[in-house]
């Protein structure tokens, strides 16, 4: 009996060691090497081995660094609200009021077509419309509704939420339609013997059993947006600018130490931003309902 247990426990061990040298490779091995790094020191363009902390003494000191992380902030603070309520009422939709299961998923196949072109592509699609002479601005000043063209549409922090929200809105959507489709419908009716509104049961049931889905799209959404620096930096004109941003920066320029402590402190602050919203769903139960 032992044997056969050992054998068992042998057996799953080699199974999941494919995983494991995978994420040594490709996981620890990378972040132990910037974090190597980040103590290192830069003389005369050239990277010195040695074990010092100026770097992270400079992250924290610049003031810049304290308006970076509050411009990323906030622009994930918008974008997780907004993703999350455009995410939540498509998925609603797609989930209980398309009747025909068949067409409720080619919709949300349909949902997923944008991601048959890459993220640069759909972002800069953003440019004619919301430019001076974009066909926002045209149609309004036909309509006669403005008299010279929006300035704010185009190389502005709305620009920026703009083009976040269209490319994220799908890792919302997903997870959420995933965690819907599991509602027992019969509850809906339980709901409505109950004397609740159809906004009263979407408050009081829908959500609450949709949690993990709308917390596991917060955490694509918050985790995209962090790490990105391409859509700031084009969208805004240079206007607004991100941690991120700031490290692309450092590296054009070869300061691979500095830009090695940026990332170590930015992938600390979103680490606990991640164990925070983890708190609230537990991920092994949602992978456990899915099987």
């Amino acid at each position: 009996m032992r044997d056969a247990m050992n054998g068992s426990r042998m057996k799953s061990q080699l199974l999941v060691l494919p995983l494991w040298l995978a994420l040594i490779v490709f996981v620890v091995v990378p972040l132990a090497f910037i974090v190597v790094v980040s103590v290192f020191r830069y003389e005369d363009f050239t990277v010195v081995p040695a074990m010092t902390f100026e770097n992270y003494a400079s992250v924290f000191s610049a003031n810049l660094t304290l308006v970076l992380y509050l411009s990323m902030l906030k622009f994930t603070l918008i974008t997780w609200v907004l993703t999350a309520f455009i995410g939540f009422w498509i998925a609603y939709f797609l989930a209980f009021h398309v009747r025909n299961r068949l067409i409720g998923i080619g919709l949300f196949l349909a949902c997923t077509v944008p991601f048959w072109t890459s993220n640069v592509i759909r972002m800069i699609s953003w440019l004619p419309l919301l430019g001076k002479q974009g066909l926002i601005n045209s149609a309004l000043m036909q309509l006669g509704l403005i008299d010279h063209p929006l300035q704010f549409l185009l190389f502005s922090d709305l620009a920026v939420v703009v083009s976040y929200v269209h490319l994220f809105t799908i890792f919302m959507i997903v997870p959420i339609y995933n965690s819907m489709n599991r509602i027992d419908r019969a509850l809906f009716e339980a709901a409505t013997d109950a004397g609740l509104s159809r906004l009263q049961t979407v408050l009081f049931m829908v959500v609450p059993l949709c949690k993990n889905g709308i917390i596991l799209g917060s955490i694509f959404v918050v985790t995209l947006v962090m790490g990105d620096f391409y859509v700031v930096k084009v969208m805004s004109g240079g206007g607004s600018a991100s941690a991120v941003s700031a490290m692309a920066d450092d590296i054009s320029t070869l300061l691979f130490p500095h830009a090695a402590a940026s990332a170590v402190v930015l992938l600390v602050l979103l680490t606990l931003v991640v164990a925070a919203i983890m708190r609230f769903v537990d991920v092994r139960a949602e992978l456990a309902e899915r099987r």
